[in-house]
């Protein structure tokens, strides 16, 4: 190494950065074990030559004091060792089997290095051991002023690096550094550390390669009256003074509260502060700026040399010269970065003052980003108080309390959960890319390999489900006799109520005792009106338990009349908002269940909506209907009586029995069909294929009733965890739009959405982890062979299938088309666009085994409008 070429031109410049890559290439291939025994012999001999270094860096550059130069050294040495010697930077750094996720660290390459001459030695220390431990290759630039100081510490550490086993040339440097060689490095590394000032991290910024640049310091410390001052003076003379005040994070001015401010003055003074009167004070602002900019004379330098240079004497023991200073403005020299021995002391009239002038000294004179400090009782309940309100204001990444800022910001000397290091990041604020102290997660490239999993699914259904004929008076004991239940509200609508059918409800509470009323004002199509009356009037009620009974609508308002009972605050849209998995949604569902249990009672075969975590509510203000899901909506107990259902008339019989069938397909077809789903969705196709024309055509026929019963809510169970499809997205705004009864609108679409489903090269299929290529033709063969349904081959299956359900739709008295039913072409094709994008948000769309295009929704609309 003794004989290497000096690097002092372009051409030996490009010689070394090959020779760096070539080495780096190599050093890339280590593993953890040789990589942590190079960073330790390379930690050990820059801290067996921590006093050499300092005096050399002391003697080259002028500034600084020697033994503070040792502890610099040492500690980038020692702390950069002690943080990182157990952290894996080669090969696999984390593991997670379970989720599949395995995260690789690769080396970047070449860092370039720059390096400021105030902290020459322990920031090519530090370098140069982060490079080390993550197998990156580093160039050094050092300033021109401080180039033997700086090339001394990297021979040092690569000679010891090389004896342990690195590759020769993985450390170099340039010997005769200019502005020309500096950006050639930045411009052909791999990425660079930038310490130093605006101007070169600027450039680095500027260069074109990916930089790792620090802000401008310009750290206050603020001191409230509540802080204990011996301790805030002493700390802040020790920071300030260490090496001449050249670590960026040091203090630049004192704010002290009024109260105190006497008392701070009096304890600087003390301890070797001189403060300026005001004839040397404008001396010293006009040495101290030249042009704007920091005068490069006085950093790092004694008070003694700086008061020589400004034109006054002051006494050698002299430990910091002091200028009280009433301006904030950047013309303001005491407002400034000094990185030397001159602190600016500003009185505050309050705290909120002394945030204010904190605040306004960033903003106006620098230091965006870096540092502030703080000197108070942060025991108190006050002073915890405002350390919050100091910890908001301030934009800063660093906030020291009650800490020498100095030592305390490069970390783990003053707080030991804060990452050691010399290059300090400020942010956007200061114009970083990273807000924290840098380190070895910086030089790294993360490389994660993610692999295929399918995430935990699940099956809910209500707490207690009671079903069998003349069951629901049995059912009902347990709110007395399991509960102790008091007062019931009953939500139901007028046709029922007039008709008596909730009368072996009430009678079964006035027998067990249980204060009751009723509300019958919901309507067809709930509105989210309808469900804020009947919440206003549960809150005047103030029942235990909510009994609702009905079709899907009186379900679905008396769902949502219990939500906005009890959660008021709740939001309507906030809860109509559409999510991919009900597990991330935006929104979170209240806990629901704390004031009232809700029991749902259906008396029509078809909505589920008993069994499943749904509701489907129109905003009056636009007629638009919204499907709410998430799980607190699911009803703790549902009972199936098939005394409810007897009367039901065919129009009703026919659209809700037509709707289950819709909802037994699409959970069978869903992307989220598990084992759990599928036996209940082709149990429920089985009952209401052989049993809904009965019902539909004989209405007393017991078993065919009580069969329908069973058959809904066994999809309704399916549907609740395997969710929907876009025949439901459609039906929704179908209906909304142009008044069809639910169940009808699904009838309409649902055999153009099963042929639109099983094509085998759809444009998109549906994104769920467990759903792995387009086979929804596959999948309703199942449920038509599970019907009886045979033939030929897959697609002949599919097309029996098919006529099977149009038969079925016939033989219930479905018509064939939209158009069928009176809606206006007119007022079908001025919908059309805006139904088809409505139809394409709606929650049951994510679900649907092939994932639609808008286009494709309308083209089904105009299908089904006019048929074939």
């Amino acid at each position: 190494m003794e004989n290497e070429k000096l690097v002092d031109g372009v051409e030996s410049l490009n010689e070394k950065l090959q020779e760096i890559r070539a080495a780096q290439a190599k050093f890339a291939t280590y593993t953890q074990e040789q990589v942590d025994a190079i960073f330790k012999a390379a930690a050990l001999a820059a801290n067996h030559a921590r006093i050499p270094l300092a005096k050399m860096a002391v003697e080259e550059t002028g500034m600084g004091i020697v033994e503070d130069k040792v502890i610099k050294n040492n500690y980038a040495a020692e702390h950069i060792y002690n943080a990182y010697r157990n952290t894996k930077t080669c090969g696999v750094i984390e593991e997670d089997l379970q989720y599949g996720v395995t995260k690789i660290a690769e080396p970047i390459g070449v860092i370039a290095a720059v390096i400021p001459t105030t902290n020459p030695t322990s920031t090519a220390i530090f370098k140069s051991l982060l490079a080390l431990k993550t197998r990156n290759g580093i160039i050094f630039s050092p300033h021109p002023r401080a180039k033997k100081c700086t090339i001394a510490a990297a021979k040092i550490v690569l000679e010891a690096a090389v004896k342990a086993g690195a590759p020769e040339g993985i450390i170099g440097w340039i010997d005769i550094p200019s502005l020309e060689m500096t950006n050639m490095v930045m411009k052909e590394a791999d990425i660079i550390l930038a310490t130093g000032g605006p101007g070169m991290v600027k450039s680095a910024y500027s260069s074109g390669t990916p930089a790792l640049g620090v802000g401008a310091g310009n750290a206050s410390a603020v001191i409230d009256n509540s802080a204990d001052i011996l301790n805030a003076v002493n700390s802040i003379l020790h920071s300030k003074t260490f090496d001449n005040g050249m670590i960026c994070a040091t203090e630049q001015t004192i704010i002290a509260h009024k109260d105190v401010y006497d008392a701070v003055k009096t304890e600087l003074i003390r301890r070797g502060a001189y403060f300026l009167n005001p004839e040397e004070a404008d001396k010293l602002r006009n040495t101290m700026l030249i042009n704007g900019a920091l005068n490069a004379k006085i950093v790092g330098q004694k008070p003694c040399k700086i008061a020589q240079l400004a034109g006054f004497s002051v006494p050698e023991d002299v430990k910091v010269l002091v200028g009280e200073a009433e301006s904030t403005d950047v013309d303001e020299a005491f407002a400034h970065e000094k990185l030397t021995t001159i602190l600016g002391m500003y009185k505050a009239e309050s705290f909120e003052n002394a945030m204010e002038k904190a605040e306004q000294l960033l903003f106006n004179a620098g230091g965006l980003g870096h540092t502030s400090s703080l000197w108070i009782d942060n025991t108190s309940k006050e002073g915890r108080e405002k350390l919050m309100m100091f910890s908001d204001r301030l934009k800063t990444c660093r906030i020291l309390v009650n800490t020498p800022s100095s030592l305390g910001g490069i970390g783990d000397l003053y707080n030991f959960k804060f990452a050691p290091s010399l290059t300090l990041g400020c942010g956007s604020w200061g114009g970083n890319s990273v807000s924290e102290n840098v380190g070895v997660k910086h030089l790294l490239n993360i490389k994660t390999v993610a692999e295929r999993r399918e995430n935990m699914l699940w099956f809910r259904t209500p707490q207690k489900v009671y079903f069998k004929k003349g069951c629901l008076p049995v059912a009902l004991d347990e709110l007395k006799n399991v509960m102790g239940k008091k007062r019931a509200f009953l939500v139901t609508d007028e046709f029922l109520y007039k008709n008596g059918f909730t009368k072996v409800i009430t009678d079964k509470l006035d027998e067990m005792g249980i204060a009751y009323t009723v509300f019958a004002d919901v309507q067809p199509d709930p509105t989210l009106e309808s469900a804020q009356k009947g919440a206003d009037a549960m809150r005047k009620f103030e029942p235990d338990c909510i009994i609702a009974l009905g079709g899907g609508s009186a379900m679905d308002a008396g769902k949502i009349m219990w939500v906005l009972y009890e959660h008021p605050e709740a939001d309507f849209l906030d809860m109509a908002m559409r999510f991919i998995d009900i597990r991330k949604r935006v929104y979170t569902f209240p806990k629901m269940g704390e004031k009232a249990y809700f029991i749902a009672i259906p008396t029509s075969s078809g909505t589920g909506s008993e069994v499943t975590p749904f509701a489907v509510i129109t905003d009056q203000e636009t007629g638009q209907k919204y499907p709410l899901a998430d799980y607190e909506l699911l009803p703790n107990m549902a009972i199936i009586d098939t005394d409810l259902m007897m009367s039901a008339p065919k129009g009703l019989t026919s659209a809700s029995g037509i709707d289950a069938m819709t909802h037994a397909l699409e959970a069978y077809a869903s992307v989220m069909a598990t084992d759990y789903t599928d036996g209940l969705a082709i149990r429920a196709m089985q009952l209401i294929f052989e049993y809904l024309p009965t019902a539909y055509n004989d209405g007393t026929n017991v078993i065919a009733r009580e069969k329908m019963a069973n058959a809904s809510t066994l999809a309704g169970m399916a549907f609740a965890n395997a969710f929907l499809g876009i025949c439901h997205s459609m039906a929704h705004k179908l209906g909304a739009y142009h008044h069809l009864p639910h169940g009808v609108a699904n009838a309409l679409l649902i055999t153009d959405v099963m042929r639109f489903n099983a094509c085998e090269r759809p444009v998109k299929m549906g994104t769920f982890s467990q759903y792995q290529y387009p086979h929804a033709l596959e999948r309703y063969v199942e449920c038509a062979k599970a019907c009886g349904v045979t033939g030929a081959d897959h697609q002949e299956v599919f097309e029996n299938f098919i006529q099977k359900l149009e038969d079925l739709k016939t033989a219930i008295g479905i018509k064939k088309t939209i158009k069928d039913y009176g809606v206006d072409e007119q007022a079908f094709l001025d919908s059309l666009d805006k139904m088809s994008e409505d139809a394409f948000d709606d929650q049951c769309t994510g679900a649907n085994p092939r994932f639609p295009l808008i286009s494709e929704i309308k083209a089904m609309y105009l299908k089904a409008y006019y048929g074939e």
